[in-house]
């Protein structure tokens, strides 16, 4: 018998668990002892608010990030054949989206493993789902450049792609570049455009507005070391 993969879902901040993630996924994490992480001690953390009923130190952690070689990947998924369950967990949200976890998982497919989503929040579909925008046709373009020049270029370029396919567009900013991102849409995107800025989103501070780049620019709201999701549409 083989074990299975579960993509367990976090919180996104330091949200109630009760509020965000589903019964189910805390009796799997009971059943599970093996865990694919990005870090840790944040996923140690985690385990312990979700009340996780093992000790803590006898679980079995394999880290997932920028320094692991995809040489080690195939090795993480042993203990399934040994019919013990793996847990991926992401830094925030869920597994696989916009996160390094997709690599496993594409592993764990070609080795006939049984991969189950579970439930929980995802900052991408919660932010297209409260922003009021296309929901039938959107894109997730992560980072944006760093270099101020090249920002404003691909902020003009994901305008005008939004236009022609009628495609929202989604993307996000390490929190404390969020304040100078939105001054560089302001600054690149056509007053009528619209912008959803979905910040600390499932926590008690969410903040969630869509409104014309010429309605932001009367207020500019203050998201420094806020986790924040950006949405556009150009009509």
């Amino acid at each position: 018998m083989s074990g299975k993969l579960y993509l367990i879902p976090t919180t996104l901040g330091e949200s109630r668990i009760e509020n965000v993630i589903p019964k189910l996924v805390i009796d799997i994490i009971n059943q599970t002892n093996h865990y694919i992480v990005e870090d840790v001690k944040t996923a140690r953390r985690y385990l312990i608010k979700a009340g996780i009923k093992a000790k803590i130190d006898d679980l079995t952690f394999f880290t997932l990030n920028k320094h692991s070689s995809p040489q080690e990947y195939e090795s993480y998924l042993k203990p399934i054949f040994e019919n013990k369950n793996i847990g991926i967990i992401s830094e925030a949200g869920a597994p696989g989206v916009a996160d390094p976890g997709s690599d496993i998982v594409r592993i764990a497919h070609e080795k006939n493993i049984e991969v189950v989503p579970l439930v929980g929040p995802s900052s991408i579909l919660l932010s297209v789902m409260a922003s009021g925008l296309n929901g039938q046709n959107f894109a997730f373009n992560g980072y944006l450049p760093i270099q101020k020049p090249d920002r404003i270029k691909t902020l003009k370029e994901l305008e005008k792609r939004s236009y022609i396919e009628k495609q929202t567009q989604l993307f996000i900013e390490t929190p404390y570049r969020n304040n100078h991102l939105i001054e560089d849409i302001i600054s690149a995107c056509h007053p009528e455009t619209l912008l959803c800025i979905a910040a600390d989103i499932t926590l008690e501070t969410e903040f969630i507005k869509t409104k014309p780049v010429k309605e932001w620019k009367k207020q500019v709201p203050n998201l420094n070391k806020r986790p924040a999701i950006f949405l556009l549409l150009k009509q």
